[in-house]
């Protein structure tokens, strides 16, 4: 597999666990399971093309910053089983959740923070998760917790030339 010798390479970049407070998102979701994203055929791709054609970011009221965050949760199990998965913004209230958005909280605690590399969205984004699968805990600064991880795309992001912040929760 020419793609996984990619991915096998040691950790260049820094993981540092930081403690964080709980926060609200509010955003677009579905139900998938990275089986069904790694085919081409699921859901995020839709998700995100929904998200940016109905013009979602401008429709969540009270929102921290203009970051988008991308939220897993829900997990049934670990990166194996299904789970939720939200684009949207960091909330400062939670009262006002328009019709068809999605209010997620992302719980406090202990979180892995990695950069991924700069390049196109559809190589960063699988290349930095296939590298956390491949981290042991101890690589990680801790036992994943599946309860919230999330990654943070910066306002205006180039889908062509992104780099993304990824947080880990820890239990």
């Amino acid at each position: 597999m020419l793609l996984w010798s990619a991915f096998t390479h040691a950790q260049e970049k820094p993981v540092k666990v930081e403690e964080q407070k709980a926060f609200s998102v509010i955003g677009l979701a579905v139900r998938t399971n990275n089986k069904t994203e790694a085919t081409g055929q699921g859901e995020i791709p839709k998700l995100w093309k929904r998200f940016v054609e109905q013009d979602t970011a401008r429709k969540i009221p009270n929102r921290a910053e203009q970051n988008l965050i991308i939220v897993y949760t829900d997990y049934a199990t670990d990166e194996t089983g299904e789970y939720t998965y939200v684009v949207g913004s960091r909330v400062t209230a939670t009262a006002d959740v328009p019709a068809g958005l999605t209010l997620k909280e992302v719980p406090a605690g202990n979180y892995a923070t990695l950069e991924s590399d700069t390049g196109p969205i559809q190589v960063v984004i699988p290349k930095i998760w296939q590298q956390i699968w491949a981290m042991s805990p101890k690589d990680l600064g801790g036992q994943r917790a599946f309860q919230a991880d999330y990654e943070v795309y910066p306002e205006n992001f180039d889908p062509q030339n992104v780099q993304i912040t990824v947080h880990i929760g820890l239990k």
